[in-house]
């Protein structure tokens, strides 16, 4: 069969059809689907019933997966066996513990792992349990935040490095306190995708502390301004998530959030993320 790919919008997202993740992929299918995943940004795999070990091989395809080894509490019945490149992200709770990671309510816009030496290139998420409404997620197309970028704004941030941080967004909203040390890697403001050489905004609202050697007030004002920017609807694509959709995201290029969620309604998804192999330039 075929594979297909059919824009989600028109700057970002495609949703890949012809494609069974169940079955190992042979070379040529694999160049195809990364290739499209370059030109997208963002892939869509829906109707996918996988198990954690087809989840791992099809995941692959994009690269090297990293550890993502968890404490057993991550692990809910059932997952006792998780695999170690597999995260949990949920709001499940048992005995008043989240058995996964971002278990919450909304996120704001970021990149996955900007906050790590070598940030990882990819996320991919599949989901297994949805709530009714809400926990979408958001993606942004960071090259069209930079290409369209007012050139004052732009030309002032050329070059720049700016700080990132996993939990300032926990600092940022107030209820940071008791974390005892907040630990933040620096990178480019603007950053050349290594196999594309485009460049794309690499800062984000949820975990880009402030400029490196730039006043504070001042990196707040253009930080901000970038942010809105890049946040603009016209490049973003909002999926509302069905059971055993698998999304596959490039964090060199675009940025995510989540939406609100009811408070009680279970959300449980199954994560990987592609590691990187240099520093962002």
């Amino acid at each position: 069969m075929a594979i297909e790919s059919i824009p989600l919008t028109p700057h970002i997202g495609a949703e890949i059809r012809g494609v069974d993740l169940t079955r190992p992929f042979d070379e040529a299918t694999r160049r195809e689907v990364y290739a499209l995943w370059l030109k997208h940004l963002v892939l869509l795999f829906r109707g996918q019933e996988l198990t954690q070990e087809q989840f791992v091989a099809a995941t692959g395809n994009f690269g090297k997966l990293a550890n993502l080894a968890r404490p057993a509490e991550f692990r809910p019945p059932g997952y006792a066996r998780l695999l170690d490149n597999i995260m949990l992200i949920s709001n499940i709770r048992e005995n008043g513990i989240p058995i996964g990671a971002l278990p919450d309510g909304e996120m704001w816009f970021h990149h996955d792992m900007l906050h790590a030496e070598i940030p990882h290139k990819g996320t991919c998420l599949y989901s297994i349990e949805v709530p009714s409404q809400g926990g979408n997620t958001l993606f942004a197309n960071c090259y069209r935040a930079y290409e369209t970028m007012p050139l004052d704004l732009r030309d002032k941030l050329e070059g720049h490095r700016a700080y990132n941080s996993y939990n300032l967004g926990e600092l940022k909203r107030g209820d940071g306190k008791g974390v005892p040390h907040v630990k933040m890697s620096s990178h480019p403001v603007f950053r050349t995708h290594d196999e594309t050489g485009r460049k794309a905004v690499s800062v984000n609202r949820l975990m880009t502390d402030h400029v490196e050697g730039m006043d504070r007030g001042e990196s707040d004002k253009l930080l901000n301004a970038v942010f809105d920017h890049s946040e603009n609807p016209e490049w973003v694509y909002e999926h509302v998530w069905r059971k055993h959709d698998l999304l596959v995201w490039d964090n060199r290029c675009s940025m995510h959030a989540r939406t609100d969620f009811p408070e009680g309604e279970r959300r449980l998804m199954l994560r990987t993320t592609i590691e990187g192999h240099a520093r962002p330039v």
